[in-house]
């Protein structure tokens, strides 16, 4: 078949999809970035997993190109409050960690608690908050993101149709994150990467089943090309109970602990 024949037969294809087909195609993208979410939202309604437990293998590379692994214990929780994630740095009895929420974060460096920073998780209301709250409070958290949420296409990532939210097609370095249109998933994020530097790149994947939602078990972050820092789950449990004692940094050290009951 000729190339001249070969496009006549395509738009000769395309011309017996009736118009309603194609049309229903076109709509399949959601009009803003908060109907995305809404998408997210609705297609785990009261299924998600409100608590969770796991070990980190985090692999950090330095400034000077060296490479370097912890292990951080994770704790996530989400109540009518919000979500907040709580990291356990190194070794436990060492009290270094922080507190994540998703517009703030507190330290603790030997137990003892530092003055609060006004910088949150970008991930929290994206892998969890989404799926288990209003989508007004999804959108209101993700505001500090920088996400134009009027844009929103359709593309492919790793082989799988995603949405992308905030960037046009062309556009590699704005706030914009990824999402799966077949089981509703985050799978890439762009975020700023600080004054004079490139846009950190988030690849969020290893997924699994995880109660009645999913997790990422792997996560690499890339900046300027380079892949800054790499996260491997294990040992992951869901909805178990978890002492709100733990989100208190005034009681870091005192709080019961998931992973010093397993030792």
């Amino acid at each position: 078949m000729t190339l001249v024949v070969f496009r006549r037969a395509i738009l000769a294809a395309a011309l017996l999809v009736p118009a309603g087909h194609r049309l229903t195609a076109q709509a399949s993208v959601p009009r803003t970035g908060a109907d995305v979410l809404e998408a997210m939202r609705s297609a785990y309604a009261g299924k998600w997993y409100h608590t969770l437990t796991f070990r980190q293998k985090t692999t950090i590379r330095g400034q000077d190109g060296k490479e370097r692994e912890e292990t951080w214990y994770e704790t996530l929780s989400h109540t009518a409050a919000g979500t907040k994630l709580r990291i356990d740095r190194g070794d436990l009895s060492a009290g270094n960690g922080m507190i994540y929420t998703p517009d703030s974060v507190f330290i603790v460096r030997g137990g003892q608690p530092q003055p609060p920073r006004g910088t949150g998780n970008e991930f929290l209301p994206l892998i969890e908050g989404v799926y288990v709250q209003p989508v007004a409070k999804t959108v209101k958290e993700l505001s500090q993101m920088k996400v134009d949420m009027s844009k929103v296409r359709a593309a492919t990532y790793e082989g799988t149709p995603v949405w992308v939210v905030g960037a046009t097609a062309a556009d590699t370095t704005s706030p914009q994150f990824w999402v799966s249109t077949d089981r509703k998933l985050l799978v890439r994020m762009m975020l700023p990467g600080g004054e004079g530097q490139p846009p950190l790149d988030v690849h969020l994947g290893g997924y699994v089943k995880a109660g009645g939602g999913w997790l990422a078990t792997k996560i690499e972050m890339f900046q300027g090309g380079v892949r800054r820092q790499a996260e491997e789950y294990s040992d992951w449990k869901v909805d178990v109970p978890v002492d709100p004692a733990m989100f208190d940094v005034t009681k870091w050290t005192t709080a019961p602990h998931w992973a010093k009951a397993a030792k």
